[in-house]
Formats: structure tokens, C-alpha cells, sequence
């Protein structure tokens, strides 16, 4: 038999450093760092239109974009609030939609199994890495919003969703928080992505999957005949962060929002390794 084939060298399987080969790949691909730079590109533009614009535009544009030439602390929630619906999803989707199927697209699965490697324990790496991933994403899109707010207008207290106001630490804080709540968000976005990366072994066909399930949750969550449904949809809370901005802080959407996207997890993490389990990678 021909041995002309390239064969991967199988990664460390041993402990943590399982977890660290992943993180390594992912963040060594161009393709991520590519995403990551999409995603930085939308606070840039945002301050940048503001900085060149006229004159205020109140009650237009996403919220607190009227607020943005006043303090610049605000482009990083501007920020966030346009790269939920569309551009953070797509991302996300690229990268857990790539988990499983990238690798068995390049033949390097078989090779992994090989090492040998539990299934369920290579799903749960790569669901980890994917995570990993969108805690990347969202804080790229609040770091870069918050250093260009910081560069193009001035930065001081932050007046609250309440009305009261709050320093610029506890204002950073407030947005590192929103962060978390973000990446809480795309949890079950990332089970959803794992489960569609072991149907196929084409990983445009996963990626394009998962990102379809989060613009149909979003879609479905407009219609009002369909209220019914909306409490059990992936995308109900994500802009549920606002409760973040109040004083006090009221929890009670991230508690709704984690006890959601646990219920993802779980749903479609069991989904995702009975069909792992028993696929034939050697076919």
C-alpha cells in the first residue's frame, strides 16, 4: 500500500494539553484571526461615523449610538448590540460548525481516535474550544470599541439605564460583565454548531446550519402569533444585557438566559455524541 499520503501527527491527548493543542490550532488558523478582525471592524466604523457625522441623530441607529459623541465609552455597547444579531452568530457559527467536520473533511478525525482519544471527551475539547472562541469575539468587539471610544471622544461617568451614574471603573466593569452575558448567549449556538459538524463531513454545510438556526430563532421571536414559543428559543435574551446597565444590577434575565442555553447545551450536546459515537470515521 502507498504511503505517499500526509499523515498528521496526532496531537497530546494527556490531561490539559488536549484542550491547549486545540486552542493552539484554532488560534493559529488565519481564518480566525480573519473573523476577529471582522468583528473588530465594526466598533471602528461605528466611531468612526459618529466622529465624522454632522450632528446627533436621536431615536435613529441601534440604542445609545446618540450617546456615543458624549462619552466613549458607549461605542462598546453600541457595538454589541449591532454584532448580536448577525455578525457574532456567523462567527461563531463558522468556528463550531468547523469543530467536527473540519477534521474529518482533512482526514485528521481518524488519526485523533487513533490516539486513542474518547469521543466524548474529543466533543467535549471541541465544544471548549468554540466557547473559548466566542469569549474571543465578544471581548475583541468591547476592547476595540472602548480603546476607539477612548481615542475619538471624551470618556467620564457613565449615566446608567436608571438614571443614576456610575464611575469609569465600575463602567469597564459593567462592560466586561455584558461580555460574559454575551458569550453565556452563544452557548447554546456553539451546542447547535457541534451537533450540525457531526452530520456532515463538509464543514461549510455545519457552519451554513448553524447560523440559519440562529436567524430563524431570531425571525420566529418577532412573530407574535408565535409567542408561545419565544420563551424556548436559542436567541430570546440575548439583548437581555440591559438589565446589565441598571442600578442595582437586576439578574433575573441572566438567570432565564443560563438556565436557556444550559438546556441547549445539554439537548444538543446528547444529540451530538449518539451520533458521534456510533459514525464511522474510517468511511
Amino acid at each position: 500500500m502507498s504511503s505517499s499520503a500526509p499523515v498528521s501527527t496526532p496531537r497530546k491527548t494527556a490531561g490539559g494539553s488536549f484542550l491547549t493543542s486545540e486552542l493552539s490550532v484554532l488560534f493559529r488558523r488565519r481564518r480566525t484571526w480573519a473573523l476577529l478582525a471582522a468583528l473588530a471592524a465594526i466598533p471602528v466604523l461605528i466611531a468612526v461615523a459618529v466622529r465624522l457625522s454632522s450632528g446627533p441623530s436621536a431615536g435613529r441607529g441601534p440604542a445609545f449610538l446618540d450617546q456615543v459623541s458624549q462619552n466613549g465609552l458607549f461605542v462598546a455597547v453600541v457595538a454589541t448590540i449591532v454584532a448580536i444579531p448577525l455578525f457574532l452568530p456567523l462567527t461563531v457559527g463558522v468556528v463550531a460548525g468547523d469543530t467536527v467536520a473540519g477534521e474529518a473533511s482533512t482526514g485528521t478525525l481518524r488519526y485523533l481516535l487513533m490516539s486513542p482519544v474518547a469521543r466524548g471527551r474529543l466533543l467535549a475539547v471541541k465544544y471548549a474550544g468554540a466557547v473559548v472562541f466566542c469569549l474571543a469575539a465578544t471581548f475583541t468587539v468591547a476592547i476595540v470599541g472602548t480603546l476607539m471610544g477612548a481615542l475619538l471622544f471624551p470618556v467620564g461617568p457613565v449615566t446608567l439605564l436608571s438614571g443614576t451614574s456610575i464611575g469609569v471603573p465600575e463602567a469597564l466593569l459593567r462592560i466586561a460583565l455584558v461580555c460574559f452575558y454575551v458569550t453565556l448567549s452563544l452557548l447554546g449556538l456553539c451546542a447547535v454548531g457541534l451537533f450540525m459538524s457531526t452530520l456532515t463531513d463538509v464543514p461549510v454545510g455545519a457552519m451554513a446550519a448553524t447560523v440559519v438556526a440562529s436567524v430563524v430563532s431570531q425571525v420566529v421571536g418577532q412573530l407574535p402569533q408565535l409567542e408561545w414559543i419565544h420563551p424556548w428559543l436559542l436567541t430570546q435574551y440575548w439583548l437581555g444585557f440591559a438589565d446589565l446597565l441598571r442600578d442595582p444590577i437586576v439578574w433575573d434575565s441572566f438567570a432565564a438566559n443560563a438556565l436557556l442555553q444550559v438546556g441547549y447545551v445539554v439537548v444538543f450536546g446528547a444529540l451530538a455524541y449518539g451520533r458521534f459515537s456510533t459514525k464511522d470515521v474510517l468511511a
